[in-house]
């Protein structure tokens, strides 16, 4: 997603422009620097960027009035405000404008790569067109011919541009985000943001102020009134990705959007209106959910004014060879493979298969038989290859895990040890900080956004267990 990211810094203090401007480079992206708020508004007016950094302070032009005029001629690029604590009122209104969000000076660099790839991943979403019906050049493209996909293609074209609710149901891996952006894409509220939220990736505990907002001081660790992910949709599109992971309390407060078409943020009593599209999706079987008490048959109602049902890929297997085919063009760019092929016996054991985990499933099935290949032709043998590898490291890995925690169990009823847990959780922890910086190359910021945690807590992390940053190997 970040690969070729084009991103517009703006900021006048030439030892800070600089210093990000490394930072940014170093992940991967391509950085145009500007130190005039003027200056940097005409270039992003006239040039392409996934994102534009500004800070609050500029001459001739100040960030805030960039982030207006920017977003009225632009309002799906996102912008990121920098500024000090002392204006955090003002980077509020600048979110209100239109800004994707702020960061207060200063900051740990790790909090604005965090918050780069959310915008860059949110502005692709938005800018890379879905392409209906199986273009085999297109980045983006739901694939396929089937009976069970003609009607989808329908179904989108008969309610995109409808102002109604839509839920998406289908089993992980058949393209339910894909569906979401090509509703989005046909609506007529496409030139306004598209903001997606994974509901079962988020902990319950952050995921209503995700929602919703927050004000200053509405739980431990709110130092700064924060905008929801509503209020950055607003006018737009809100697409709610595993809603059947919802908490009923978090449920309840959902309902009563859909219904009111008003929130309040955490800890706030202002009632803000909104004018958002939603767009839902799940795996997950709702209506037995509703018999046991686990999802609010009112909200069901709410949700599910429209429902697109996608099919499993097993129920659709002659679409398989056009997958195979966009899937092979797609990794062939990055994998450096002028033409690949394969053979139609290859193709005709890939319909054969089952694929449980669906369209996602035979992605990574394509994508390794291209690597096993090294840009020869891929082969029956090859695909075999690949599933036996697939299956022998999952269930390596699963009897390796349960063979090691049942020593841990047998000495620990033997009395040989004890306190367990807490050795179980250090061992994993270690072994999980030790790959993570290996494979971050020692990139301490790298290797703890992809953990989730703090460039702090990974410098504490490593020096609990003894490890070197550059190789992630013992100091002794």
């Amino acid at each position: 997603m970040l690969n070729q990211a084009k991103i517009l810094l703006i900021e006048d203090d030439r030892s800070a422009l600089e210093a990000l401007q490394r930072v940014l480079r170093e992940e991967g992206y391509q950085v145009v620097m500007m130190d005039r708020g003027d200056t940097g508004l005409a270039c992003a007016q006239e040039q392409i960027f996934d994102v534009v950094v500004t800070d609050f302070k500029l001459p001739g032009l100040s960030g805030l009035e960039l982030v207006r005029r920017l977003h009225a001629v632009k309002p799906r690029l996102p912008i990121i405000l920098m500024t000090a604590h002392g204006t955090t009122e003002i980077a509020i209104e600048a979110t209100k404008l239109g800004a994707f969000d702020y960061l207060l000076k200063p900051f740990e660099m790790e909090e604005l790569l965090d918050l780069m790839a959310k915008a860059v991943a949110s502005s692709r979403l938005m800018s890379e067109p879905v392409i209906l019906g199986g273009s085999q050049s297109a980045r983006e493209a739901i694939i396929g011919n089937s009976k069970a996909m003609q009607e989808i293609y329908k179904e989108i074209g008969r309610v995109a541009a409808r102002p109604v609710t839509v839920l998406i149901r289908g089993e992980t891996g058949t393209g339910k985000e894909l569906i979401a952006r090509a509703l989005y894409q046909h609506s007529d509220r496409v030139a306004e943001p598209f903001v997606a939220v994974n509901c079962a990736a988020i902990p319950e505990t952050l995921l209503e102020s995700e929602l919703f907002g927050h004000e200053r001081g509405a739980f431990t660790g709110a130092d700064t009134r924060r905008i929801g992910r509503f209020e950055q949709a607003d006018k737009g599109t809100i697409f709610l990705d595993e809603i059947g992971d919802l908490a009923l309390n978090t449920q309840a407060k959902l309902l009563r959007v859909l219904q009111e078409k008003t929130i309040q943020r955490l800890g706030g009593k202002e009632t803000i209106s909104i004018n958002v599209r939603v767009i839902a999706a799940t795996h997950r079987d709702l209506e037995s959910a509703i018999r046991e008490k686990l999802f609010r048959e009112d909200l069901f109602y709410r949700l599910n004014v429209v429902q697109i049902q996608l099919p499993p890929l097993r129920q659709r297997s002659e679409d398989i060879p056009s997958l195979v085919n966009y899937f092979l063009r797609k990794y062939a760019v990055e994998l450096g493979v002028e033409s690949p092929a394969i053979q139609p016996e290859a193709v005709d054991f890939l319909r054969d298969q089952s694929w449980p985990g669906n369209i996602r499933e035979l992605e990574n099935v394509v994508r390794q038989a291209l690597l096993l290949a090294r840009k020869y032709t891929i082969t029956r043998d090859h695909i075999v290859q690949v599933f036996a590898k697939i299956n022998r490291s999952g269930d390596t890995a699963e009897a390796s895990m349960a063979a090691w925690i049942s020593e841990y169990l047998v000495k620990a009823r033997s009395g040989q040890m004890d306190r367990i847990h807490g050795k179980i959780i250090e061992a994993i922890e270690r072994e999980l900080v030790t790959q993570a910086i290996q494979l971050a190359e020692g990139n301490q910021a790298k290797a703890a956004r992809w953990l989730g945690i703090s460039r702090l807590t990974m410098r504490e992390k490593l020096t609990h267990f003894g490890l070197r940053a550059d190789t992630g190997s013992d100091e002794n």
